[in-house]
This record gives structure tokens, sequence and C-alpha cells, in this order.
């Protein structure tokens, strides 16, 4: 079963009240859109997108009680706020986007997500377009494979792990993909990650183009915000927190500038307040109950 992480800090960041409209961007196993919108009776809407139909199919099972009161869609991150638009969400009392993987992604060997588990090497969200990680480490050049491994995964020796991948093709499964770099990959800092899981992480991130989409989403769900609204914003790695940081900073910044003949000024004024200066992290008593929950951080700003 998926475990919503940090569940009691998102709710009360979110603040879902009766009458509320929120969107939850990444349903995933629907965790807390059914906190939201329990939280959010009698009256609450929610749009819930997920890129993964598999999960569109599942959040509609778990969230049936609440009938017309959900609308969900699958679409992916950056792709959802002009859907809202479209479907009468274009103003919105709060957002979520939960960016980790869902427990059914991790447990469902023919994801490709896990190299715990043997199953095709796939890790697209949505498997019925793009290119698969498999045919991306199988068609790639060393040099390429090396950069996504550095920049997405954080790995320290990217060049020989490039090199041991394609000595190893093709690969076709999660299996031949760990074998091809367990004894080759290191961590980039001391740490208890396991080689393997910097490796598929930056093929995951790749193969989704996830931190484009992420950096390019934030800025539209921060404009659909009423004011008073929030943007609650989970990570679990480095790079996507690194950009969660980044667009919260700029949003919440006064500035001006000068532009044209004359040095005509503008001000650009704070679009958010920042309500988590330093990033909420899950308690002992959480990792101890759900391991995969480590790594979380939410961050959180509310529309001026």
């Amino acid at each position: 079963m998926h475990i919503p992480v940090l569940y009691p800090e998102v709710l009360d960041a979110l603040q879902p009240k009766s009458g509320g409209v929120f969107i939850d961007a990444t349903l995933g196993g629907a965790g807390h859109a059914w906190g939201v919108l329990k939280a959010s009776s009698p009256d609450g809407r929610l749009l819930g997108t997920d890129a993964d139909f598999a999960a569109i199919e599942r959040c509609a099972q778990r969230l049936h009680e609440f009938d017309a009161r959900v609308t969900l869609r699958q679409c992916w991150l950056d792709e959802t706020p002009e859907l809202a638009v479209q479907l009468g969400f274009a103003k919105v009392d709060g957002i979520l986007i939960d960016l980790g993987l869902s427990s059914f992604q991790l447990d469902e060997a023919q994801r490709g997500f896990s190299f715990m588990r043997e199953g095709p090497l796939d890790m697209r969200f949505d498997t019925s377009k793009g290119m698969s990680a498999a045919d991306w480490v199988n068609e790639a050049d060393m040099a390429s494979m090396a950069q996504v491994l550095r920049e997405y995964g954080d790995v320290a020796n990217p060049m020989q792990v490039a090199e041991a991948i394609c000595r190893a093709r093709p690969l076709h499964t999660t299996l031949d993909l760990r074998r091809a770099v367990v004894s080759v990959a290191r961590v980039g800092r001391v740490s208890r990650v396991n080689p393997a899981t910097l490796v598929f992480q930056a093929l995951r991130i790749m193969v989704n183009d996830e931190l484009r989409r992420l950096s390019q989403a934030l800025p539209k769900y921060i404009e659909m915000l009423k004011p008073g609204g929030r943007l609650a914003v989970i990570s679990f790695h480095s790079l996507e927190d690194g950009v969660v940081k980044r667009v919260f900073r700029d949003a919440a910044e006064t500035h001006s500038a000068q532009f044209g003949f004359g040095a005509q000024q503008f001000v650009h004024e704070a679009q958010v307040a920042v309500i988590t200066k330093k990033p909420i992290q899950p308690s002992e008593a959480e990792c101890r109950e759900n391991t995969r929950a480590r790594s979380a951080r939410l961050r959180v700003v509310e529309r001026i």
C-alpha cells in the first residue's frame, strides 16, 4: 500500500477548508488527495493529474467516494496549468506537487524503476510516448551518457560507468543495467546510497525530462494561486530541491530593472511569501515506519 510522505505536514501547509479549490499535480497513490478532499468536505473540489495512466486508474477507485468533487486526468506536470484553466480550475486555494515515485511504481517490476526487481528497462511515467531507458542506453554515445550520469545522478566516476554500460550493451532489463554498473559506480560523497540508485535516478530524470518540466511548471502554478493560496512541493533529491528553492526565492523577491533608452525603471513585486525558511523533513518516527520517506523535503510558499 502506498504511504503518503509528510501527510500531516502537507495538510497543515495547504490548510484545506470547505469550499476550497485544489490541485494535486502528481497524484501517485492519492493519499494526499484523499486527505485534502476529506478536510474540504462537503464541497471542496480537487483536480488530480498524473503522467502515469495507471495512477489515474488506481486513484479513480481510491477517490470514488468523493464523486463529483474530484476530477482526474492523465497529464504531465508542466501541462496541468493549461488543462486546469479548461476544466474550471484557473484560480485555486492550494496546489501540491509530490515528486517522489509511488510505491506502486517502485513495486511493479514491469515499470523498470527499481534495480531490486527484474523487469523491462523502461522508466517512463507515460509508457505510450517517448524513448524508454533501454532505448537510450543502447543508442547513446559514451560522452552523452557520462554527462547525464554526472548532472542528474551525482555519480562520482561517470565516464567509467558510461564505459561499463557501453561494454555491456545491449541492455534490456533492470538487472542487466544493475550488473553493468554495480562494480564500478561510485557516489560523489560519503553516503549510504547504493551507487546503482544514482544511475537509475539519472536515467529516470533524463527519460522523463523531469527537471525541465519542473522548472517551467512552478512559475505557472504560482500564477494560479488565489491571494493566500499555497503551493507545497515535496522533493526527494538535491537537484529537484534546488530547482524548487530557486523558483520560490525568485518569486519572493522584489527587484527593479531598467530597460531601454532613458533607463525607464520597472519594479517586479514579490509574488509569494516563503512559509518554510528551511525545508520540512520527516520525523524519525515516520522514517522508521516508511524508509522511502527519508529523503523527502517539503517547501511551501503563499501567494501575496
